[in-house]
């Protein structure tokens, strides 16, 4: 569904050089030799820090932005070259950025849009009938956009970016600033869609939870280059971030003493010690069970934050086999 191989974008820009007007032109290189694989049906969450180059990759995939170097087709097809026949084939929701039309009733935008795509007007009304019922659009579909809610609107977007039914669905930050309810609304019809209907998906947030409902494979960038291709399990395996052992002793006591743990934190009877990856975990329970009297003891895994902020950090370079991927 998606090839891109080697890909790089660069972009000139114009800096002050001083008090005057004169200025010097400066390279920025915001992708550099990105090469990654989408396959049919996949669910695959694109991630990175701010200015690491998700949103130029989006947009080359899209075709909106043309690479400076690199191969890149999406649905066999070059998207910088033959933008009109992709669009047809592929749906797009910018979370910051609306297609409906501000001062119409939601379903006056989707009727222009079935218009755009050239929809057949029965394949419509089974579409947007499925999509209403699915996406809960039918309180606010005769609403103007600009009175809708976040949510609402978000939506409503998802109905535009799938009225023509595409194979590929592309997702720019799509749950961003909504409430919890509209967040669960969205993440379950995203899920439906790709398993029911085999819908390709491809997922950019900064919302980890979003990623770990919703997606089996990740790809991370950073600085223009891909730090991560694999599977989200693997990932924690990979950048092996340390666990927290929650200690509860039955009285206060002096820090506890305990080869390959550190104490973190202490609050009255209650410590946390780090305890590393490596570390044989059931040894250290027995350990403290047999030095200290203690009342509970529970083991934290990472979460996902803490592992995908390790890899942006650069605390673990991940290699492919047959492709080396370095922070």
């Amino acid at each position: 569904m998606i090839e891109v191989e080697g890909v790089s974008k660069a972009f000139t820009v114009r800096k002050r050089t001083g008090r005057g007007i004169r200025r010097a032109r400066t390279t920025v290189q915001a992708v550099r030799e990105v090469s990654f694989a989408v396959e049919h049906g996949e669910f695959v969450g694109y991630l990175g820090p701010n200015g690491a180059g998700k949103s130029t990759t989006i947009k080359m995939l899209t075709g909106i932005l043309t690479p400076s170097s690199g191969r890149v087709r999406v649905c066999g097809l070059d998207p910088s070259r033959q933008r009109t026949a992709l669009a047809r084939r592929i749906g797009v929701v910018f979370g910051q950025r609306t297609t409906l039309w501000w001062d119409l009733p939601l379903r006056d935008s989707l009727t222009l849009i079935r218009r755009l795509y050239r929809v057949e007007a029965g394949a419509h009304r089974a579409r947007l009938a499925e999509l209403t019922g699915l996406l809960e659009l039918e309180p606010f579909l005769d609403t103007p956009v600009r009175q809708l809610s976040l949510g609402q609107r978000m939506r409503g977007d998802l109905a535009a970016a799938l009225l023509h039914d595409p194979e590929l669905l592309v997702l720019d930050e799509p749950t961003i600033g909504l409430d919890v309810v509209s967040k669960a609304t969205v993440r379950e019809f995203l899920e439906r869609l790709n398993s029911e209907r085999g819908t390709t998906i491809l997922l950019t947030t900064h919302d980890l939870g979003d990623i770990e409902r919703l997606c089996r494979r990740v790809l991370i960038i950073d600085h223009g280059r891909l730090a991560y291709d694999g599977e989200l399990d693997r990932l924690r395996e990979t950048v092996e971030p340390d666990r927290v052992l929650v200690v509860e002793l039955a009285r206060p006591g002096p820090p506890i003493a305990l080869p390959e743990v550190e104490v973190v934190a202490a609050d009255g009877p209650r410590q946390w010690l780090r305890l590393p990856h490596a570390a044989n975990a059931a040894a250290v329970v027995a350990a403290l069970a047999g030095r200290y009297d203690v009342r509970d003891i529970a083991l934290r895994e990472a979460d996902i934050e803490e592992v995908v902020a390790r890899l942006y950090r650069g605390d673990h370079a991940y290699e492919r086999p047959g492709r080396p991927v370095v922070p």
